[in-house]
């Protein structure tokens, strides 16, 4: 799979799109080559001088008052050494440009929207990256290094860790219009119209600014002030809430300058759109540590070590998903000590352990050969991620790091009492499956089920559908973190200190055999008890630790369901909408999936889909749609602009993700998932609706990249 990656990604053009967020290894072997020699493809620049407003390039169609503080959140892996002495020469460092920083000073906010709209209007990844880093350098080697957070959190369009509640941006148009039109005196509707005709906000902001005369010239803005006015809006609840945000808002439009005005509305709308993912984040923050550690000693950084930092960085963010610790422990320690330093702790999600899917249990013995591995039952649920905290506080993360504690006071109440029959037990991590459970027939009920639970505001007395937790993993146990040791040592240290109690918490159930008639057995029995299928593990050896956030084959799950498709069903986004006819008049039919391109933020087109939904289902979904349908596409949509069958009759915001099952997939010149690869996009037969995935957001669907590796897959089975 490795070599037959490599071969394809050096056979593509170098002027075609890059790839997303999860890259296969040695990714960047020949594209840094080709970016050091061909011209690079730059986006059109979008001229702001003149009345007029020019369309986004992207879409062709498209209480006590609080203290307002105004002026004063797969990217390829460099594994390849030839790839980071590419990013650490000297060409590409004279290439960035970029703006210097003040030592006494904040940093302001306009240095950092210049680095926005070099990111925006730069095409090839190494010298984004390059841009990068060489401001987060130019920080670390100012006065004031720890600017370095809030720098981050703003250029991934988050200001806190996934797992802090209340730090959610996204604001909508409705509110970012009238917020303009307050601020630049323009009329209201001339604001919408601009807004329909150009698809993008932070333009119709930044155009609107540029044409307001100021009679006293603002204070800058500054990245803290930046930072904490949009925390305080984040936060900001009640009936006057949405006057105090325009206002906090219009106050930071009018200090606005150039590009400023454009960034702040999309970082306010959740949309930066700077071609620009967290993981080249990471890569950047590493790259700008390894020079800057080495610049202290007057040497210079090395593409090997720039490697290492990579991984380690990397390592130590899927433990301890949170900026702020990452670059406080690098600044304290050097960023090749940053793994020693940010390990598990409760109270902090990890990211969690992923499986590659497979279609045989052939494949699975093929896979395991003289290995020892166990298999479980996948049950139909929600991911948990149970953390007993030190002061005796328990808290139930997701698999994307939300906090869900309110959501389960009922597992929390059963926690407690195990923890009180277990006085031994202080600190604990634990992956689970939550299911929703039949407690007189003493079975599970499916996920549909489930997802009728109240999902904010619940009191255990109002709850309605009861819930189990299925524990599988043990992860962090008082006070260690037991990541690296084998399932067989994790799973046995779970069983020996936690008591199961029936219908409430309950061990996975498990089987450890190599037999392919039991193997068989098992996953029928699991179906028939209400699971999708199995995971099946290593159970023993080096290869049986926990790896937090990758998609490993020392984890495979084998669905019952796919055992003759694609292998496993894919999470796709609703980007669209077909008016449904007969029967299905008055709702949406049909509508239009896209996997999501982890690297350019963009939503590829990947079928149409019709099948699967009953009456009720359609009703329902058209009610939750209605509101977000569209005007016209967005700017992040790429789809076959030619075609009339690949459009629909509306378009949606990017809010729901469906789980589809399907026959197999297919070349289109309709649909554009993956399209950067073989000219024309990754389409799939026959697809079925199966639910809606309430526990992912548009960003944790089915990415580009692994819809071409399940298309792969497929097409050498």
């Amino acid at each position: 799979m490795l070599v037959r990656s490599l071969v394809r990604k050096a056979l593509i053009p170098h002027s075609l799109p890059i790839m997303s967020k999860q890259q296969t290894l040695g990714s960047f072997f020949s594209s840094a080559r080709a970016s050091a020699s061909a011209p690079v493809a730059k986006k059109q620049k979008i001229e702001i001088t003149t009345p007029e407003l020019t369309p986004d390039p992207k879409t062709d169609s498209e209480s006590e008052k609080d203290k307002e503080v105004v002026s004063e959140s797969p990217n390829k892996p460099i594994f390849a050494v030839d790839d980071a002495k590419q990013l650490l020469s000297k060409e590409t460092k004279e290439s960035t440009h970029v703006p210097p920083i003040s030592n006494s000073k904040p940093i302001p906010y306009s240095a950092l929207a210049d680095v926005f709209e070099k990111l925006e209007q730069e095409s090839a990844r190494l010298k984004n990256l390059a841009i990068a880093s060489e401001f987060f350098q130019e920080i670390l080697q100012s006065d004031r290094p720890e600017g370095l957070i809030q720098v981050t959190y703003l250029m991934i369009n988050r200001l806190g860790p996934d797992y802090e509640p209340g730090l959610e941006l996204g604001l909508g148009e409705t509110l970012l219009l009238k917020a303009i039109a307050e601020g630049t005196g323009r009329a209201a509707s001339q604001i919408k119209a601009d807004y329909h005709r150009v698809g993008d906000i932070g333009l119709v902001a930044q155009q609107s600014r540029s044409r307001q005369p100021t009679m006293f010239k603002p204070k800058p803005l500054t990245v803290p002030v930046v930072f904490e006015n949009l925390t305080q809006i984040a936060r900001m609840t009640g009936n006057s809430s949405q006057a105090r945000k325009i206002g906090i808002i219009n106050k930071m439009l009018t200090a606005c300058e150039n590009q400023e005005a454009k960034f702040l509305m999309r970082s306010l709308e959740g949309k930066l759109r700077i071609n620009f993912g967290e993981k080249s984040v990471l890569v950047a923050l590493a790259k700008a540590f390894v020079e800057n550690e080495a610049s202290k000693r007057n040497k210079k950084g090395t593409a090997e070590a720039l490697v290492q930092a990579e991984e380690k960085i990397k390592v130590a963010f899927s433990q301890t998903p949170n900026y702020e610790v990452i670059i406080k422990t690098a600044l304290e320690y050097g960023i090749q000590n940053i793994v020693e330093h940010c390990t598990l702790k409760p109270g902090i999600p990890l990211k969690p352990m992923l499986a590659k899917p497979t279609k045989s249990i052939t494949e699975i013995l093929d896979q395991f050969q003289g290995e020892e591995f166990t298999c479980e039952y996948k049950y139909d649920g929600e991911r948990a991620q149970l953390h007993l905290l030190e002061d005796g506080s328990i808290r139930i993360y997701s698999r994307n790091s939300e906090d869900m504690s309110e959501r389960y006071p009922d597992l929390i109440a059963v926690v407690k009492a195990m923890k009180a029959s277990n006085p031994n037990v202080n600190t604990l991590i634990l992956d689970c499956e939550c299911v929703a459970w039949d407690v007189e027939q003493k079975k599970i009920l499916p996920f549909q089920v489930l997802s009728t639970r109240k999902r904010k505001d619940v009191q255990t007395s109002d709850i309605k559908v009861q819930v189990c937790l299925f524990a599988f993993d043990c992860l962090f146990y008082n006070g260690e973190s037991l990541i690296t040791q084998s399932l067989k040592e994790r799973r046995s240290l779970l069983k020996d200190n936690l008591e199961p109690i029936e219908g409430k918490f309950q061990y996975a159930k498990g089987m450890d055999s190599s037999n392919v008639d039991e193997i068989q057995g098992f996953l029928d029995q699991s179906v028939k008890d209400a699971c999708e299928g199995l995971m099946v593990k290593t159970l023993n050896g080096s290869e049986s630790g926990y790896e937090p956030s990758k998609r490993s084959r020392n984890w495979l799950k084998l669905k019952k369901d796919y055992l003759e498709g694609v292998g496993d069903s894919l999470d796709l986004v609703v980007v669209g909408g077909y008016i449904g006819k007969g029967k299905r008049t008055g709702w949406y039919g049909g509508f239009l999936l896209a996997t999501y391109n982890q690297d350019t933020g963009e939503y590829e087109t990947a079928c149409k889909i019709g099948t699967g939904f009953s009456e009720d289902d359609l009703k329902k979904l058209s009610e939750t749609l209605k509101p977000t349908e569209l005007s016209k596409p967005k700017g992040s949509f790429v789809y076959e602009k030619n075609n009339s069958n690949a459009l629909p009759d509306v378009w949606f915001e990017p809010t729901l993700v469906f789980e589809v099952l399907t026959a197999d997939l297919s070349l289109s010149p309709i649909y554009k998932a993956g399209a950067a690869n073989y000219g024309k996009g990754i389409s799939l037969r026959f697809p079925r609706f199966i639910r809606i995935r309430d526990d992912k957001g548009p960003e944790d669907a089915t990415s580009s990249d692994q819809i071409i590796e399940f298309y792969e897959r497929q097409a050498n089975v």
